[in-house]
């Protein structure tokens, strides 16, 4: 079971460590756990196996032999966490093994039971989520060394190569790069309860460097990830069965119900960063992208979503940057809102070369199924993808503060 998270009242000062975000990592698991106890070898092992069994047509086989195991020899949250990747890895191979065209319906119970407890017990969806497939799925091949692509490893993968490693890791420096900004966050709540503009302008100076770093971060995107490999082979693994024509009716989840169930795929709205700036911010977005961004928060772990909440319950930074008047505060607050505004831009090309360009290529060249079509213009996550990031920018953009307001 998660760790504990209390919900704070607005005159207490937020702390990372209250959510169990890390100072050093942020929403990163520090040091995962890459092995299970002896009880639960027969998941590991297929786990641990999954590229080779997926592109050997096998995986799907090896489940139907898996035993029904019981989770209550799970005694850590770390073993919650790579328990739920292993078995949520397993679920989207077992699913997607023979394409968008022919995915399997029905989850094995051997499979389903364990999965759906491990969630509950974690506060998590039955399904690969962003804190499966990024926060808890890397290593340190040196454990002394820098958290770099070149000493990085993920414990988990799917068929990709290369490009799925590199897809994953540079997440991982994603999220690594939101760090300083996370902490400025807390430092500037506490300037706002303070009444103190030197130490919000230094949190909002903060704020704006950490951002461009995560746009810095992203950029290597582009060093280590083919965009062919990623939309005709990666991208079906992140695909799940809510609002995705190749599965209306969601998976049955043997054992655990009759009815089948509907759960998204994976999404960068998961990801509880961006989440956080924009209620630090008062960034508003419209009706419909606030239903998908607030889903999508059922989607993380529920201390990271309490941490949203109480940021939102928080004095309003917005209104008190327009009850301070111009100044360094204001011309700070918007440079934090435009750094934003780029990143999402920045973003939105990247969903453009990575999902948009390579579904035409993939198209003229004959490799797809007419289903993926039906799919281009929507995420894994199960939304129309450039009109939802176009709509998020804009409304960012339109969160500018005039000098004179």
């Amino acid at each position: 079971m998660e760790p504990q998270s209390q919900s704070v009242k607005l005159e207490v000062p937020l702390s990372l460590g209250r959510y169990h975000i890390s100072e050093e990592y942020g929403f990163l698991l520090p040091n995962p756990l890459e092995a299970l106890p002896d009880h639960y070898k027969p998941w590991m092992e297929i786990a641990l196996r999954l590229p080779h069994l997926i592109e050997n047509r096998q995986l799907r086989a090896h489940v139907y032999r898996m035993p029904l195991l019981d989770c209550r020899f799970l005694k850590s949250y770390r073993e919650q966490r790579l328990a739920h990747m292993a078995l949520a890895a397993i679920t989207m191979g077992f699913v997607w093994q023979e394409g968008e065209g022919q995915p399997q319906k029905v989850l094995p119970r051997s499979l389903a039971i364990p999965f759906v407890e491990v969630s509950r017990n974690l506060g998590l969806p039955p399904i690969l989520v962003h804190s499966d497939l990024v926060l808890t799925n890397w290593t340190k091949r040196n454990p002394e060394g820098p958290l770099e692509i070149s000493n990085l490893e993920t414990i988990i993968s799917f068929p990709g190569g290369e490009s799925l490693r590199g897809f994953i890791l540079v997440t991982v420096l994603v999220e690594k790069a939101a760090v300083p900004g996370l902490k400025a966050l807390v430092q500037g709540m506490e300037a706002i309860r303070q009444h103190s503009q030197y130490t919000l302008l230094e949190a909002l100076q903060q704020l704006r460097l950490s951002i461009q770093d995560i746009t810095r971060a992203l950029a290597q995107m582009h060093d280590y990830v083919d965009p062919d490999i990623f939309y005709s082979v990666i991208r079906i693994f992140l695909s799940g069965w809510k609002d995705n024509p190749a599965m209306p009716v969601g998976l049955v989840y043997e054992g655990v119900a009759t009815e089948p169930l509907k759960y998204s795929g994976g999404s960068a709205a998961q990801s509880s960063v961006l989440h956080a700036f924009d209620e630090f911010l008062g960034i508003e977005h419209c009706k419909e992208s606030v239903g998908f961004l607030h889903r999508m928060r059922d989607y993380m772990p529920p201390s990271h979503k309490a941490f949203l909440e109480d940021l939102h319950a928080a004095p309003s930074l917005r209104d008190y940057i327009l009850a301070s008047g111009p100044g360094d505060c204001l011309m700070a607050y918007n440079q934090c809102v435009e750094a934003l505004v780029e990143l999402r831009s920045y973003h939105i090309n990247v969903v453009a070369r990575y999902i948009i360009s390579a579904a035409t290529r993939a198209r003229s060249r004959g490799l797809t199924h007419p289903l993926p079509h039906a799919l281009e213009d929507r995420g894994t996550g199960g939304t129309a993808m450039l009109s939802f990031l176009k709509s998020v920018r804009e409304k960012t953009m339109e969160a500018l503060l005039c000098p004179g307001a």
